[in-house]
């Protein structure tokens, strides 16, 4: 095989992994768990990144869901959550769960 055409191949490859399209699939990832884990109504593409998980003008999760929540994240992602305090600053939403997932560079099981 010639070195242009893997040199190409690999250009391409280099593009449909972009951490964009990376978190992309993360934020997906995340919210179709959340809605089986969850048994939410509504549908994970409704849910925006920056959505409340907590309280009325957001998803609405209590505190069992919380639970529930954490144990899906550390089960899918191996994110471990310290103690309350931190675990109150990463489920925020979709987009700090994904935050603390990129900061600690965890690798989903598969």
């Amino acid at each position: 095989m010639p070195l242009a055409a893997l040199t190409s191949a690999t250009d391409f490859s280099a593009q449909l992994f972009t951490p964009s399209t990376m978190s992309l699939e993360l934020s997906r990832e995340i919210k179709e768990m959340m809605v089986e884990e969850l048994m939410l109504k509504v549908p994970a593409d409704e849910i925006a990144d920056d959505t409340p998980l907590f309280g009325p003008e957001g998803l609405g999760l209590d505190s069992v869901d919380a639970l529930q929540l954490v144990v899906a994240l550390e089960k899918k992602y191996g994110l471990k959550l310290p103690d309350g305090i931190a675990a109150r600053g990463i489920l925020q939403s979709v987009a700090t769960i994904m935050a603390e997932i990129h900061a600690r560079r965890v690798v989903p099981e598969v």
